[in-house]
């Protein structure tokens, strides 16, 4: 083969902010993609190679299957060849309902079911049989879910007021509701009798009747009939039925409010019928193997010896030592997906392709390292190794200095971020990139250390005897007025701790979590930092109209492309076709909207404007709305999103973009203790610059900073450090360590201690860059 064919070659690459991007891969390597956030590494590795790849596959199938793909558009490149079938890994979270378990992610527990039902005493019947989501097997009082929720009747209902005066304290059946009406308006209840006045049959009506229909009025004044169903009926129903995990967050909420949730009476949990349970190998059913480590099922399923249950328990096993190796060995098979954290989701996503036989495949990664701890890295870092070692290309987008330094080959986008990136700055070898004169480069070449001075406490909070999850009776004192720094291996229970323990005892905490964001393609940074009704009602005095005009979602609306700025057009069984609206040139509005300026400007024109353009115009010197608008885009400014544009559709930024987008739309708010969850998440080394700086702020103004993270340099920079551990799962739950970061270096038996020291070390030990390289496309 040439170098050629055993690369893969793009030219001429346009999406997003990508300059005419002309470059060469190498296949059968692990590539890293580095560069700040924004500068146009996912814009090549996923919406350029990825797209291209699962288009081209797509292809090969009949017009009929394909046209039950996913629809893929060809990516705005001259070329892309020598591509191979991709397996994306991206940063999306598994989430998964109450019924996505580890077990049933990794398909192992499809092995347990067939272990039982081969070897189960006495045997229930085939492997569906234990499903808990089948009804076969599922426990007929909780339907498999393990959790039964009740409706509190004493959250839900005001006995002393009456229908009318609001005795249901529930929103979406509150006063004036269609669900109210059928109470309140029925005939059958005096609406203006206090609820603790209505006799035994008015109750039992109220709460459980049903089978009959009863009169409705709309708003119109037109008169209808509605089924009848008592409160309790009708919440179970639409609530409590359906699985909570079904509804909108808001509806979610707002019913939490008025149930209470134990564990199912019946199956105690164990999701599962009692023919199902009944079954035991070595003493235990199904569902007690599940609940143990998966460090100890291993053991328990290798001492299974029996010709036909060995070769299945064999089967389990191999597949649970992947997870242990990649130090997730503290997980239990019937933990739930949606409880993870990122860095556990990620390494779930790894193993599940560590068993496949596949060669010349490409895997690309989309920060693998995300929500990892120093020591869960290097087993990342032998996974990807495993991978190439196989036969196949590894791409991976990366921030982490550690992950880097495995690489074959590194691509360095910049040089900045958004219209001052989407080049390739360098291509080569790790130790050129050290050298090179670029963003990467020059972190990769600073010696990290501990700061000098830290930050006397100003007071402390505490939170005495947590035992949630992991955690052993844990009091732990967190110092106010300074940059407090939560660390340890997943697992031992920071997430916990912070998020959970201390965020539920001080509810005055602003917290910003790893939650994700609204993506659509009508949401953009203008409207989630709330900045879009201000500009528009400045847009309407101005000019003295409707506010609506300057929506594009309501009177604005270019007509042609109903306020997208783009024309989707699908073609069946062929690629989708998007092209840029001809109406309104991608601007979204109406023509006639553009003739409406303020201070020059069109409402186009606004949300074409950087954050940093746009704090430049809306400086804060004119009317209150302005000052408001200033004070949020400063804040995007703040965070580092200086490049980014007010009306780029939020489905288009990076994670790293996302999470900060996220932090600014908190940093306008009064409160006086931030808790962030891993806010580097995404970030460039030097992006992690600008966010200790934002930090550094809050607290010098007088707030509190509580940050788990497990990112060295941000640890290194903490005043304080609360380390849990020792290590995850039942080994952790305890504090190991607290104080200053120099003191950290001193400690044993922290595992971040010795990682810290650790890679002072590696970089004490590093030979001194040569001058800066010239830096190459290749």
């Amino acid at each position: 083969m040439t170098e050629h064919e055993e690369s893969i070659l793009i030219a001429g690459a346009r999406e997003n902010n990508l300059k005419d991007v002309s470059l060469r891969i190498p296949k059968n390597r692990i590539v890293v993609f580095t560069g700040v956030s924004g500068s146009g590494k996912s814009s090549i590795v996923f919406d350029t190679v990825a797209v291209e790849s699962q288009r081209q596959l797509n292809e090969t199938f009949t017009w009929f299957i394909r046209n039950r793909l996913p629809k893929y558009e060809r990516p705005s490149a001259d070329a892309i060849e020598n591509l191979a079938p991709a397996v994306v890994v991206d940063q999306r979270p598994i989430g998964g309902n109450s019924r996505s378990t580890v077990g049933t992610m990794t398909d192992i527990y499809s092995v347990m079911r067939v272990l039982f039902s081969r070897y189960g005493t006495p045997s229930a019947g085939e492997s569906s049989v234990y499903s808990f989501n089948d009804p076969q097997g599922m426990c007929t009082e909780c339907d498999g879910i393990g959790r039964v929720v009740r409706l509190d009747l004493d959250k839900l209902l005001d006995t002393s007021k009456s229908l009318n005066e609001g005795a249901i304290r529930f929103p979406p059946f509150g006063v004036g509701t269609g669900q109210w009406q059928i109470y309140a308006q029925s005939g059958l209840f005096d609406p203006d009798k206090p609820l603790r006045d209505f006799s035994k049959d008015d109750w039992d009506l109220l709460l459980y009747g049903k089978g009959f229909r009863v009169p409705r009025r709309s708003q119109n004044g037109s008169t209808g009939t509605n089924t009848y169903e008592g409160i309790v009926e009708r919440f179970d129903r639409l609530y409590i039925k359906r699985d909570m995990s079904g509804l909108t967050e808001r509806n979610r909420e707002v019913a939490r409010g008025v149930t209470s949730e134990a564990v199912c009476p019946v199956c105690g949990g164990a999701r599962l019928n009692g023919a199902a349970l009944a079954s035991r190998i070595g003493g235990r059913n199904i569902a007690e193997l599940c609940r143990m480590e998966i460090g100890d099922l291993i053991g328990v399923l290798e001492e299974i010896d029996d010709p036909v249950a060995t070769p299945i328990a064999a089967s389990a096993v191999t597949r649970l030592r992947r997870l242990e190796a990649i130090g997730l060995g503290y997980l239990s098979l019937d933990r739930e997906t949606r409880t993870v954290s990122g860095g556990e989701a990620q390494r779930l996503k790894v193993v599940r392709h560590l068993g496949s036989s596949l060669t010349g495949m490409t895997y690309i990664f989309d920060e693998p390292s995300v929500g990892m701890h120093p020591r869960d890295v290097d087993r990342l870092n032998a996974l990807l190794v495993q991978l190439r070692d196989k036969g196949n290309t590894v791409l991976v987008v990366e921030h982490d200095p550690d992950v880097i330094a495995v690489a074959d080959h590194v691509i360095d986008m910049g040089p900045g971020a958004g219209s001052r990136g989407g080049e390739v700055v360098f291509a080569g070898t790790v130790a050129g990139l050290r050298a090179a004169d670029t963003p990467t480069g020059r972190c990769l070449r600073r010696a990290p250390r501990v700061k000098e001075a830290f930050r006397e406490p100003q007071g402390w909070l505490t939170v005495k005897d947590a035992d949630a999850h992991n955690l052993k009776n844990v009091t732990a004192s967190f110092p106010l007025g300074v940059l407090t720094a939560v660390t340890g291996v997943a697992g031992s229970g920071k997430s916990t701790l912070v998020m959970g323990e201390f965020a539920a005892a001080h509810e005055e905490a602003v917290v910003v979590d790893q939650s994700a964001i609204g993506a659509s393609r009508r949401s953009s940074p203008a409207t989630f930092i709330g900045i879009m009704d201000p500009v528009r009602r400045l847009f309407a005095r101005a000019n003295g109209v409707d506010m609506g005009l300057f929506s594009f979602n309501s009177k604005g609306a270019c007509p042609a492309c109903e306020g997208n700025g783009v024309i989707f057009t699908d073609l069946a069984f062929m690629d989708p076709v998007t092209t840029t609206c001809e109406a309104c040139g991608g601007g979204r509005y109406r023509p006639e909207v553009l003739a409406h300026t303020l201070r020059g400007r069109s409402i186009v024109d606004v949300l074409a404007m950087t954050a940093e353009e746009a704090l430049a115009f809306f400086d804060g010197s004119g009317e209150r709305g302005e000052r408001t608008i200033a004070t949020r885009l400063r804040a995007l400014n703040d965070v580092g999103l200086t490049y980014l544009g007010l009306g780029r559709p939020v489905s288009s930024l990076s994670g790293g973009e996302r999470q900060r987008l996220k932090l600014a739309n908190e940093l306008h708010r009064t409160g006086r203790v931030y808790v962030l969850d891993e806010p580097t998440t995404g970030l460039h080394m030097a992006d992690v610059d600008v966010l200790l700086a934002l930090l550094d702020r809050l607290v010098d103004a007088g707030n509190s900073v509580i940050v788990i993270e497990h990112d060295l340099d941000v640890v290194r920079h903490a005043d304080w450090v609360v380390d849990l551990g020792p290590d995850g799962g039942k080994h952790g739950g305890e504090i190991v360590f607290t104080g200053t970061p120099a003191e950290l270096l001193e400690a044993s038996g922290s595992i971040t201690g010795a990682f810290l020291r650790a890679d002072d070390a590696r970089a004490a030990a590093r030979p001194a860059a040569p001058a800066a390289a010239t830096n190459a496309a290749g």
